[in-house]
């Protein structure tokens, strides 16, 4: 809008631009976004969960959440094979895949390597799910293709669609909740004020939402 504006030198850009900034940079708009994104999942007890034949853990978001509630899930016996996906950040200057680090990391807590499992290198979603789905078929040997699926929770909508996809039958354990209960969000007075946190949380699940859209049109 802003380039527009330097091209066109219409007003009505400049105030959509910052009508955009002022609305997503406000703790109500940024918390109702994150509340549609996690919605209807909510926090799983581990007993809750049935036995599968693998627990895949994606790359990306809290790492720690997801690794930490992937071991404990093994430690309840959910599963006797634990899958890291070899997740990198191209824009980074360390490429070591994330899968390579977490399965050193899950070797030093007595988990056998026999039970440990990272794909080849993959950038997104998508690559995941289809790396998953040759690691099973060609090194693990699964032929139910049954597994729990740890991920953070706006992102666990789609990532159980693309996998699905692949014909794995999942069962979701959501991770790292970012809503907050709403009534307390309407109560802070704080929330009403613009700020670049909101902005970034807002910013961040718009792009999840942007995700949601390929992925359903692809």
């Amino acid at each position: 809008m802003i380039i527009l504006f330097i091209i066109k030198k219409s007003r009505k850009l400049i105030l959509i631009s910052l009508s955009i900034l002022i609305i997503f940079s406000n703790g109500l708009v940024s918390n109702l976004l994150w509340i549609f994104l996690e919605y209807p999942l909510k926090k799983l007890d581990i007993n809750s969960i049935n036995k599968a034949d693998a627990i895949v853990i994606l790359s990306g978001g809290n790492q720690s959440s997801r690794y930490s509630s992937g071991i404990e899930l093994y430690k309840a016996k959910k599963a006797r094979k634990l899958i890291f996906t070899g997740g990198i950040n191209p824009y980074s200057g360390d490429l070591t895949p994330r899968g390579d680090i977490l399965i050193e990391k899950a070797l030093s807590t007595g988990i056998p390597r026999n039970d440990l499992y990272t794909t080849k290198t993959v950038l997104n979603t998508y690559q995941e799910a289809k790396a998953i789905k040759n690691l099973i078929k060609e090194k693990i040997n699964l032929g139910s293709k049954n597994v729990i699926l740890v991920t953070t929770a706006f992102h666990m909508k789609r990532a159980k669609k693309v996998l699905e996809r692949q014909g794995i039958t999942v069962q979701p354990y959501p991770v790292d909740f970012k809503k907050i209960n709403f009534k307390n969000t309407l109560a802070n007075p704080l929330s009403w004020i613009p700020n670049a946190s909101d902005l970034g949380k807002s910013s961040f699940a718009v792009r999840e939402i942007i995700g949601r859209l390929y992925y359903r049109i692809w």
